[in-house]
């Protein structure tokens, strides 16, 4: 489903999703991967196995949505005093969260089980939000800043390539140079 199931606060429709993904992770934990079936993941869920079908359609498009939940920052990027601390600083955490055996499989889900693109959207505007938080702080201390979309196009699109495609030599100095950089422009 491109884009993604459609969501409400609170409700059923929030405990359903959020019983699934519950059961998905703790399936996943205990007998692997290759073992899901969406019948597994609704009886555990507490849910009829059409409820997935209609709401996400099939496994693969459920363990994008759910890895897309996983990606989703808990937090803004920390103030570590200046802009290229702080890209530095976020750029570590995000290259520690994503080029992690768990992280690059979370990266796969979200794109494999959404032709459509959506949820690909998604996990980019998560790393745009953060990415604008640390300009608009770093203005707000009178330093000047680059647009969002050449530190995106600089920092983050590198090392999501790298992390999905060519993981070598990926390391917290390839990330402060792509930080350099970005902030060279």
């Amino acid at each position: 489903m491109s884009g993604g199931p459609a969501t409400r606060p609170g409700g059923r429709s929030a405990r359903v999703q959020q019983a699934v993904r519950a059961a998905l992770q703790e399936l996943e934990a205990e007998v692997g991967r290759s073992a899901l079936t969406v019948p597994l993941v609704a009886a555990r869920a507490g849910v009829t196995p059409s409820t997935i079908y209609r709401r996400w359609g099939d496994l693969r498009a459920l363990l994008s949505d759910a890895a897309v939940e996983q990606l989703r920052p808990d937090a803004p990027p920390e103030d570590h005093g200046s802009l290229a601390a702080d890209l530095r600083a976020w750029a570590e955490q995000f290259l520690e969260e994503t080029a992690a055996p768990v992280g690059r499989s979370y990266l796969r889900d979200a794109l494999l089980g959404d032709p459509g693109g959506g949820n690909a959207g998604r996990c980019s505007e998560y790393a745009a939000e953060q990415i604008r938080t640390v300009l608009d702080r770093a203005a707000g201390r009178g330093e000047a800043v680059p647009d969002a979309e050449t530190v995106l196009d600089r920092l983050v699109a590198p090392l999501v390539y790298r992390v999905l495609f060519r993981p070598a030599g990926l390391d917290v100095a390839y990330a402060h140079r792509l930080v350099r950089d970005a902030l060279a422009c």
